[in-house]
């Protein structure tokens, strides 16, 4: 499926783009790309409320641009290009800080990424190491509340070296450190101080991936014995939100999506908590592009 060009009508986010048939000219966030008499590209301000670009900016615009305003507007590749390189000199900071975005259909989006242990050949069976949760304001996409807690394992108690190598989390981290049961005990009671669980609130975890929430925790509570809460039965993956908004499946995952967005990879990779800030940061980018974020987990 390819991007969603022209999803939303009225608003302004970047890169947002407007769908290539609907007018002669394509639209680069709150920048417009415009016919002139000679039919020439050329880059100009939307002058719309309070959505009005200041000349400096315009000016470095153009000039990042180039030679790109002289290649055919109005269609995907010329705005995925021009909208990749504005980003890359830092446009997207400076235009979202100006204009909104659309809505979202969630209140907060629940952004998690287990660490698990591991070896090669893979252990069995796997336990969750670090449970990490970030809470992303489905209004502003800020990051407003952090839930992180390692976990004890008690199957296979000892790290592997591999697992430390590709995680970074050493013995000294999980051990003494609460179990998965206690863990989810303190996941709900934060649940409940944060406001999640008001059915007046909508939310949803977002993954990056199936593999959280589809195999990992259900696979884990059930070997434990656990009852599995609701509200883990609902989720988006970030990959395939990404390949709907970008027409491209992420193969490599994070670092496709961050290369894909013209984005810098925050911490290392392997890492619970910095691959959920990487999945926030991305999420933040797409949102701004106007892409609405949807369900991608079918009903349990």
């Amino acid at each position: 499926m390819g991007p969603s060009w022209g999803q939303h009508p009225g608003h302004w986010g970047f890169p947002a783009l407007t769908e290539p048939s609907a007018s002669p000219a394509g639209s680069l966030g709150i920048f417009e790309v415009r016919r002139d008499a000679s039919g020439c590209s050329m880059l100009a301000p939307l002058q719309t409320g309070a959505a009005r670009f200041s000349s400096y900016l315009l000016s470095r615009a153009r000039k990042v641009l180039g030679s790109h305003l002289f290649s055919p507007c109005g269609v995907p590749e010329f705005c995925s290009i021009s909208t990749r390189k504005l980003a890359a000199h830092g446009f997207g900071a400076s235009m979202a800080a100006m204009v909104p975005f659309p809505p979202q259909r969630y209140h907060y989006f629940l952004v998690l990424d287990f660490e698990a242990t591991c070896d090669k050949p893979q252990i069995h069976p796997q336990e969750i190491i670090e449970f990490p949760i970030l809470k992303l304001n489905g209004r502003t996409m800020e990051i407003e509340s952090t839930f992180h807690m390692y976990v004890q394992p008690v199957v296979h108690p000892q790290l592997t070296p591999f697992c430390t190598e590709l995680t970074g989390i050493i013995q000294a981290m999980v051990d003494g450190q609460p179990s998965l049961q206690q863990v989810l005990e303190r996941v709900d009671e934060w649940m409940a101080k944060e406001g999640l669980l008001d059915p007046n609130v909508k939310s949803i975890f977002v993954t990056c991936g199936d593999w959280d929430l589809k195999v990992m925790l259900p696979g884990q509570c059930q070997y434990l014995g656990l009852p599995v809460a609701d509200y883990f039965k609902q989720w988006i993956n970030l990959k395939k939100a990404y390949s709907f908004a970008m027409g491209c499946w992420p193969k490599n995952g994070l670092l496709d999506m961050n290369k894909g967005l013209s984005l810098q990879h925050i911490g290392r990779p392997h890492s619970g908590i910095d691959d959920c800030k990487n999945i926030a940061n991305i999420m933040k980018t797409l949102a701004y592009q106007g892409f609405i974020f949807k369900q991608t987990s079918k009903p349990f």
